[in-house]
């Protein structure tokens, strides 16, 4: 009788095993979360991120880091990368990401449609979220607007020992170098690179407030900044920092042509993504109005979105005329504006 009874323990174990396996597995808790990379500082995205999971009931897990490390940690990771989504600023790494193979197309249609064609990847591997500009700024004691026009003017020997401006490893010179091979060739761009090396007032060193503080501190008379910076320069708890910013004024290069250098902020699927449906839920978020101007007001960025309010110190430098190149361009040119500069001494 123990036998018997201990066979049918045995045999019905098995049989509940076998039923068990052979269930589909229950993928709710794979669908309430998305794992987000991002090459933002926290305080830049997470406010949004919390808001969206107070919305959708979506866990956003986010991991912040360098760009160029997180895009090793992509590739070292592979398939196994726990990673649903890639946020990074400007368009040449987000091109670096595409051809890396880290990423996927599949980005929601109707989500692509929502952003200007020149602010998104030709292939549909990435959008912008944000847009900045790249402009000069100059000291406003010492420099008449009046003697300023386009990037290419930059070059002329009048302003000798007078600019002062990023290295050459910095992405955002790498795409407004590109940007002007995309539009004039490669031969004028490289004596417009040795033009401006000539005119540096030291050698190039620092982040983008850093240049401006060299312009403050009379150092040089004009710089080349993302508008993003000085906007938060003017509007951070810094006093030293807000001083110098109010020492500058913006220019807007090439209105009179193709329009000022532009780049974004951008978002993107990796290849290994186990939650797409919820990174286009989250995409979708971000490109919201309310997303969008959060974006402008708090980090002084402008949206990528029409009729969404700038801030208050975005809308005080007016409105400009933006070059409407599409940025997969930037990336693809990376590799030659790198020689470029390279040859021409831009350290």
């Amino acid at each position: 009788m123990k036998r018997m009874k201990r066979f049918n323990f045995t045999l019905f174990s098995t049989l509940f095993m076998a039923v068990t396996l052979a269930m589909p597995v229950h993928q709710a808790s794979a669908e309430e979360v998305v794992n987000v990379y991002s090459a933002r500082k926290a305080q830049l995205i997470k406010p949004l991120l919390d808001e969206f999971s107070k919305e959708s009931g979506i866990t956003v897990n986010l991991i912040t880091s360098k760009a160029d490390a997180l895009l090793k940690r992509l590739e070292s990771e592979g398939r196994r990368s726990p990673a649903d989504i890639l946020i990074t600023t400007d368009a040449g790494r987000l091109h670096r990401a595409k051809e890396s193979g880290v990423l996927k197309a599949e980005i929601d249609r109707e989500l692509l449609e929502k952003v200007p064609a020149n602010l998104r990847d030709k292939d549909n591997y990435w959008l912008g979220l944000t847009t900045r500009a790249r402009v000069v700024v100059y000291a406003k004691d010492r420099v008449d607007p009046k003697d300023l026009s386009t990037y290419e003017a930059l070059a002329d020997s009048k302003w000798k020992n007078k600019i002062c401006i990023r290295s050459s490893n910095n992405i955002y010179n790498q795409s407004l170098v590109a940007s002007m091979i995309s539009h004039q060739g490669e031969e004028k761009t490289a004596q417009w690179a040795e033009g401006l090396v000539k005119n540096l007032a030291r050698k190039p060193k620092g982040g983008d407030r850093d240049q401006v503080k060299a312009v403050a501190a009379g150092q040089c008379d004009l710089a080349v900044v993302n508008t993003y910076y000085l906007g938060q320069m003017l509007n951070g708890k810094d006093q030293a920092q807000r001083q110098a910013a109010d020492k500058v004024a913006v220019f807007w290069p090439n209105q009179q042509d193709r329009g000022t250098h532009i780049n974004v902020s951008g978002i993107a699927i990796t290849k290994s993504s186990k939650n797409t449906a919820n990174a286009n839920k989250l995409i979708k978020f971000l490109l919201s109005e309310k997303s969008q101007q959060w974006y402008a007001e708090t980090n002084n960025e402008y949206p990528v979105l029409d009729g969404v309010q700038v801030s208050d110190t975005l809308k005080s430098w007016g409105t400009f005329h933006s070059d409407s190149l599409n940025l997969s361009k930037l990336g693809e040119l990376n590799p030659a504006a790198v020689k470029i500069m390279d040859r021409a001494g831009w350290r």
